[in-house]
């Protein structure tokens, strides 16, 4: 027999964990469904400084109080793969391992990282989305950072504590991250820029040796030698689900405005999936709330 639950949250990561509370602070029976990690991928960052209240804290300490939070309210979460959902009344979820049903259903999905689309790069040991995650085995070694935004250079900032040089490489003339950030980096002494500037080819047999880079403006081709790659090139949605039930674009993205309702009936769209003009910690947990709010009253 399937489990019914009143909403069924499909992403653990900030919008699906707030949604949970507000769900759960609203009575309503609450499965949040996660395939990979509590907190999404705010659980990697090193330092949080721009959540309200919160300046400094880790992302893995964040997602640790927000979960806690959930669970405490009674808030039931699996380490579950979403396979399948087919839509009606109840709506059914398919996982790896189990099948629920519910009467609300909230897209909290996320997004994923970009990947630079070059031969290799599935394969080769050596490049990495997480400075966080893998930073320590390249301590005292030659790395390198691509990507121009936030992301881009809190990575850096991290690694140059513990590598012995990094080079961080972007396409632009000028970073899109804050400009503290910037400015916090540009006082590193083991950091190099190389701006207008993308990365052509990955060098190496079975391990990463070296990137292969193009100037943008002056077209010259150079090489550099390097242990790891972290890739920040952006993200891409998690829109594979929301596709196959018709709520989503042709990039991914949920059209939702913002009451989070989308053209399914009972279907809600919350947090970096959903098609918004700002995506930031504190965007995701309002639409959590909204989310939340809207499912519960869908249940009536």
């Amino acid at each position: 027999m399937n489990e019914f639950f009143d909403i069924i949250i499909i992403g653990g990561g900030p919008a699906g964990l707030t949604a949970a509370v507000y769900a759960r602070r609203a009575g309503k029976s609450v499965l949040i469904l996660e395939k990979a990690t509590i907190g999404g991928q705010i659980a990697s960052s090193p330092k949080v400084d721009n959540f309200p209240a919160m300046p400094g804290i880790s992302g893995a300490e964040l997602a640790d109080r927000l979960y806690a939070q959930a669970d405490e309210l009674g808030a039931r979460l699996e380490l579950e793969e979403v396979l399948e959902i087919h839509d009606g009344t109840p709506k059914t979820v398919i996982t790896d391992y189990n099948t629920y049903t519910c009467t609300a259903l909230i897209l909290a999905t996320g997004m994923k990282h970009r990947s630079l689309g070059l031969e290799g790069e599935e394969t080769l040991a050596g490049i990495s989305y997480c400075a966080v995650c893998d930073g320590a085995f390249y301590a005292g070694r030659d790395t390198a950072v691509c990507g121009g935004g936030n992301t881009a250079l809190q990575d850096a900032l991290f690694l140059s504590d513990v590598c012995r040089h990094v080079t961080l490489i972007h396409r632009r003339s000028e970073f899109r991250a804050d400009p503290i950030l910037v400015d916090a980096l540009r006082k590193r002494d083991n950091v190099t820029f190389l701006l207008d500037t993308v990365v052509e080819a990955l060098l190496g047999d079975s391990a990463l040796t070296g990137l292969k880079l193009k100037n943008t403006v002056s077209g010259e081709i150079t090489e550099l030698a390097v242990n790891g790659l972290f890739q920040a090139v952006g993200q891409q949605p998690e829109g594979a689900l929301a596709q196959a039930l018709n709520v989503a674009d042709e990039t991914g993205f949920i059209p939702a405005d913002e009451s989070c309702v989308t053209p399914a009936a009972g279907v809600f769209a919350a947090g970096d999936c959903r098609a918004k003009e700002v995506r930031q910690l504190t965007t995701a947990c309002a639409d959590g709330a909204v989310a939340a709010l809207a499912a519960c009253r869908y249940c009536g």
